[in-house]
């Protein structure tokens, strides 16, 4: 006899993934208290994006990894601009 497939919301899922970005317990151990199977509860995080071992932050995506690249990139220029800036200025009070 097959057991009926079981529903959950999706408030439970994100509450399940919540549990486990924030508790240091482990997936096996969360599953087992839910009720739940410890796949299905690794596929809800792997599909809400949270890694386990970054404390529940969530994964960061190429297209973000690269934006934040060139920001860094264009930082940097800006305070080798001031740097100097300052030098120059500083140069002018001695």
């Amino acid at each position: 006899m097959a057991r009926e497939r079981r529903l959950f919301s999706e408030e439970f899922k994100r509450e399940a993934v919540k549990l486990v970005g924030q508790s240091g317990a482990s997936k096996a151990g969360i599953s087992r208290d839910l009720g739940i199977g410890a796949n299905l509860l690794g596929r809800w995080c792997r599909e809400a994006n949270v890694d386990r071992h970054a404390g529940g932050t969530e994964k960061v995506t190429n297209q973000d990894y690269e934006r934040m690249r060139h920001e860094l990139a264009k930082v940097k220029m800006e305070r080798g601009i001031l740097k100097k800036a300052l030098g120059y200025f500083a140069a002018d009070l001695k």
